[in-house]
């Protein structure tokens, strides 16, 4: 079997810029260590979201300053819960795009 190699995105940076890891697919202290922590990342943001919720509403009664800083957490959880998303969708094994000869029928 071919040594496949992948390169993962990380769910944090070094010094601003992407990490990536190099894998060939099997669980390792690092990836499960990025499973775990993109898990918290998607926790944090359910919980972000379930708390600005009511600050938003047209009944709130809230500050610049305040709103201002529900909207800056609510751009760092996006922020993160995008890194998985990229992550997750670099793992997606691309679409077969072989034609099926049964489909020419």
């Amino acid at each position: 079997m071919p040594n496949i190699r992948h390169l993962r995105l990380l769910p944090w940076s070094h010094d601003g810029k992407p990490a990536h890891l190099v894998t060939d697919g099997t669980a390792t202290h690092l990836s499960l260590m990025a499973d775990r922590m993109e898990a918290q990342q998607i926790e944090t943001a359910n919980v972000i979201r379930s708390l600005a919720k009511p600050m938003v509403e047209d009944t709130a009664n809230l500050t610049a300053p305040e709103l201002r800083w529900i909207a800056t957490r609510l751009i760092e959880s996006l922020t993160d819960v995008l890194r998985v998303c990229e992550s997750r969708a670099g793992r997606i094994p691309p679409y077969d795009e072989t034609p099926d000869p049964a489909d020419e029928k």
